[in-house]
């Protein structure tokens, strides 16, 4: 290979492109999180593990918890949708019709939405319309519409993968088709599935925009669904913004930063025992 690409001067010149632009990702992955790390490391203090926010120690530990009950509400709600629709559009739905092009022709739209937008959307509807108000539950169900798309696309892409035999062998069993689909199918497409379902946990732990708007930004651990609280990502804006505490943000990105990495692990590591089963 290595004789034919010296030969071929275009697709030498394409294989240094592609290494190069490999680097170069690797390269800024590896200084932001360096970066993080060493303005941060340093300056992360029992205080800021505290169990109750005051303007004195800066903790964190109520957005940490407010991040979890968040990521857990969402996903509630946005993997039993998501992944009902592409159940429907993958299994019953006649391929190439008129609704299945219209549903995915939304879920494209919804995608390149900023989150700005979804924000002021949660605060019109769920927050003012729904009389929900800044709560845990205005902001999970506006990061359901805004996770969404992306539950359901990955989600309709791993049962595309799973084989036709696999169907077959099931009905020529006797299975009928919601046998077949919650037994054979979806089993063989979660690892698909959870590829997803990471995405849409960066994306909730990492969004703020959406959240001032529709969970407020109250720097305490949220004891019911209705209780206005902040989230990690939204307790680092509230602080920055304040000019005194820019040590703290950096050690509380530090702790998100760990909070993304070992819910992507985990999640890798589930996936990678359901596919040997």
């Amino acid at each position: 290979m290595s004789t034919k690409r010296n030969k071929d001067p275009l697709s030498f010149f394409l294989f240094l492109i592609v290494h190069a632009a490999m680097i170069f990702t690797m390269a800024a992955l590896l200084f932001v999180i360096c970066y993080i790390l060493v303005k941060g490391v340093p300056n992360l203090t029992p205080s800021l593990f505290a169990a109750k926010y005051t303007s004195e120690n800066v903790s964190l530990m109520p957005a940490l918890a407010n991040t979890i009950f968040m990521t857990l509400l969402s996903l509630l709600f946005a993997v039993s949708v998501g992944v009902g629709a592409a159940v429907y559009l993958v299994e019953y739905a006649q391929r190439g019709n008129k609704l299945v092009r219209l549903v995915g022709m939304t879920a494209e739209t919804l995608s390149g939405i900023p989150s700005i937008v979804y924000g002021l959307f949660g605060a019109l509807f769920f927050v003012k319309y729904l009389g929900l108000g800044l709560s845990l539950l205005s902001g999970a169900l506006t990061l359901s519409v805004m996770i969404l798309p992306l539950i359901m696309r990955t989600t309709e892409e791993a049962l595309r993968t799973v084989p036709d035999s696999y169907r077959e062998g099931s009905f020529g069993l006797g299975a009928g088709k919601l046998r077949t689909v919650f037994r054979i199918v979806l089993p063989s497409a979660v690892p698909g599935i959870l590829s997803g379902v990471i995405l849409g946990i960066g994306r909730i732990v990492g969004e703020s925009a959406a959240l001032i708007f529709t969970a407020g930004t109250v720097a305490e651990t949220a004891t019911s669904i209705f209780d206005s609280a902040r989230t990690l990502s939204v307790h680092m804006y509230a602080i920055s913004g304040e000019g005194l505490y820019i040590d703290q943000t950096y050690a509380t990105a530090v702790v998100l930063l760990i909070v993304v990495i070992v819910i992507n692990a985990i999640s890798g590591c589930i996936a990678k025992r359901l596919e040997k089963r």
